[in-house]
């Protein structure tokens, strides 16, 4: 699994989003390689009927109806979503919200993405077997620094956690990887896949990164 999160950088804005989803769709078709993202909640309905697989950049626990604001699982299945992220460091909720929301997106046949900032907190979500469990250390998100070159043992041991759970969790690598080599290094290490943001958002040339990745994935 390749997951970008484009969160809310500027340089997603507007139209952007859909001339982004493109050059990744050709991409993956290309490669063969399963590319998944996750555009800004206002900019979903945009891209929502390609072929690329969307994801939400987050949930709430909340029901559907009278509930205003709030990003509803049930709502955005209809729009073709197929799942989300969930407790991102940038977004972070409560460990109920957590387990409701996971349960939720498993009853809707949808993808649950838990972010964790570390192995501990890897531990006690695998329990709730997610589809994947992002391990992320929130100082290197964004630094540019992968977390599969400065702190390589945390993916040793997030990969261990996930093997002794002995579910269908897969853990995804993110924080700080800006090039091919990082992805490789990340999968050496274990991963199933990576979630990427501005590694990817930020680059002068979309197309030339992406497949820079998805080139170091598919080896």
């Amino acid at each position: 699994m390749f997951i970008i999160n484009c969160k809310n950088y500027e340089e997603i804005s507007g139209d952007k989003i859909s001339e982004f989803v493109k050059i990744a769709e050709k991409i993956s078709r290309k490669y063969r390689l399963k590319i998944a993202i996750a555009p800004p909640q206002h900019l979903i309905g945009l891209v929502s009927n390609s072929k690329t697989p969307i994801l939400a950049q987050h949930i709430d626990n909340s029901k559907v109806g009278s509930t205003t604001g709030y990003i509803i699982p049930e709502l955005l299945k209809k729009s073709k979503v197929i799942g989300s992220l969930i407790n991102h460091s940038e977004h972070r909720i409560s460990s109920k919200d957590i387990s409701k929301l996971v349960l939720k997106l498993r009853e809707l046949k949808m993808i649950s993405v838990v972010c964790v900032k570390d192995v501990a907190e890897a531990k006690k979500y695998l329990k709730l077997n997610p589809d994947y469990i992002a391990i992320e250390p929130p100082e290197l998100i964004g630094s540019g620094k992968a977390v599969s070159n400065e702190k390589p043992e945390i993916i040793i041991k997030a990969v261990n956690a996930v093997k002794s759970a002995n579910n269908n969790t897969k853990l995804l690598c993110g924080a700080g990887i800006v090039s091919g080599r990082d992805v490789s290094k990340a999968l050496e290490l274990g991963s199933e896949g990576i979630l990427v943001a501005s590694g990817i958002i930020k680059a002068k040339n979309w197309t030339k990164i992406i497949e820079e990745f998805a080139k170091a994935m598919k080896k």
